[in-house]
């Protein structure tokens, strides 16, 4: 039982006296321990710290390549409007007999007589060994194209996506054959065009019939299996055998990538400045997190710009598609498989983990290797890197990079130029505008970058990586 005290015997209860001084009043009289200013945007930058920087005066960078043949191998785009899609007329310019052919007329009869075909998942869409008479032309979904093989089981060949095509031979040749079995493996949208139907086109335009017959000599041209102009040689002769006269020929118009900018323009209060910089400089701090917003973005556009960006610039013949939907061994060896000495792999945080249930569900485990002091996962000796600014699109699908780096090595190369006035760091540049009627210090902070692919096989990309699936 709870005995409550009454009010007098509460009123004489002493209350301790406070024989020292209290920490709430202490506190009034220290110094108080603070941190840096603190930045969640920031990230490791991998591929700033990985790419080698090519010094870029003049501020253009031109690529010389050995002359090739370009084939129209780019992904063919399409206008949707509800249900109907239709493709974009230029856009047929992606397929190799129309590569360099401008007139939009023609190109607009060409796509009009284009039919829209639904798919299901399952369903073939072409048998190996039937008659081919036409083009397809996928506008959504996965497509894989099997063959046999020399043992008489089931090869797969490729994987074709969203602006892919098969069948393009099959225009020119009334005896064309399917060499490989086409199968949905996704529910889809693709556009047809029939030999006759395109012939009908050919027979109204000479303009395209004459455009048509340069294509055929062109390529008829001896090229190496790159597409190169092929330089003549002889090997394996004896006596005084004539030897074939050589020259390496060069494009006529090589590519030049000009320096991008990111800049921004940091105001700081002189009263701030004045007053406030103990124990830390606010004018330093400020300029520290600028600069760490510079470089990230910086990274984004070397990622994604449509100029100069890795993604949006590897070649097509350099994109592949996943067997499955997820990441696999399988997956990151066809990557790995397409260049010489490539550096490593980049991708999404979160598409690295789904690489690693990939394998975890195979029973396999990811390498590490040592790269600057820090263990980073590795397949086949080559690092994964984590870089967030790869998209990840609504569908949760993302892509892989695989890169080899290195003028040296005919590789991926970032450009900058330094030495510019009131360099801060190599390439970032902060200049002093001037205080303003309102005391405010103005700083101009500048940074000027690109990148360029010196060979299409420089960089490849492992494209629609599911990475949302969870083996069971």
């Amino acid at each position: 039982m709870t005995v409550e005290s009454s009010p007098e015997a509460q009123a004489n209860v002493e209350v301790p006296r406070q024989s020292s001084l209290g920490t709430a009043a202490a506190r009034n009289l220290a110094t108080t321990t603070k941190s840096a200013p603190q930045m969640q945007e920031i990230s490791s930058r991998w591929l700033l710290r990985m790419l080698p920087w090519v010094e870029t005066k003049g501020g253009a960078y031109r690529v010389n390549r050995r002359l090739s043949y370009t084939v129209g191998d780019g992904r063919v785009e399409f206008v949707q409007d509800g249900a109907g899609v239709r493709v974009i007329p230029r856009e047929l310019g992606e397929l190799a007999l129309l590569r360099g052919f401008d007139d939009v007329d023609v190109l607009t009869a060409i796509a009009d007589r284009c039919v829209q075909r639904e798919f299901s998942s399952g369903e073939t869409l072409v048998v190996r060994g039937t008659p081919a008479d036409q083009l397809h032309l996928i506008a959504h979904g996965r497509v894989s194209q099997t063959s046999e093989g020399n043992y008489g089981d089931e090869v797969a060949l490729d994987v074709l996506a969203d602006g892919d095509r098969f069948g393009e031979h099959v225009l020119l040749d009334d005896d064309a054959r399917w060499e490989h079995t086409a199968i949905a493996e996704t529910a889809g949208t693709l556009l047809t065009l029939s030999r006759a139907d395109f012939a009908a086109v050919l027979s109204s335009a000479p303009q395209l019939r004459a455009h048509l017959e340069e294509f055929t000599t062109r390529s008829t041209q001896r090229q190496n299996h790159r597409g190169e102009a092929e330089i003549a040689m002889s090997a394996g002769h004896t006596g005084e055998h004539e030897l074939p006269g050589a020259f390496v020929d060069y494009e006529l118009k090589p590519r030049e990538y000009e320096l991008s900018a990111a800049q921004t323009i940091l105001k700081v209060h002189t009263r701030v400045a004045d007053l406030y910089n103990q124990p830390m400089n606010q004018t330093e701090q400020q300029l520290r997190l600028t600069i760490e917003a510079l470089r990230e973005r910086q990274e984004h556009e070397l990622v994604n710009d449509r100029e100069f960006g890795l993604l949006h610039n590897a070649d097509f013949k350099q994109r592949i598609q996943t067997h499955s939907g997820p990441p696999t061994p399988d997956d990151m060896d066809e990557l790995l498989c397409r260049r010489r000495g490539s550096k490593f792999f980049l991708a999404h945080p979160k598409t690295i983990a789904a690489i690693g249930r990939g394998f975890n569900a195979r029973g396999l485990y990811p390498d590490h290797v040592d790269l600057g002091g820090q263990q980073v996962p590795a397949w086949r000796g080559v690092p994964i890197l984590p870089c967030n600014k790869i998209p990840i699109t609504k569908e949760r699908t993302s892509s892989i990079l695989c890169m080899r780096t290195g003028e040296d090595d005919q590789g991926v190369i970032g450009l900058r130029q330094t030495g510019l006035p009131d360099e801060y760091e190599p390439g970032l540049s902060v200049r002093f505008m001037g205080i303003d009627e309102q005391a405010i210090t103005s700083y101009l902070v500048s940074t000027y970058y690109s990148a360029a692919i010196l060979v299409p096989d420089a960089v490849g990309v492992l494209e629609n990586v599911q990475i949302g699936h969870w083996p069971r």
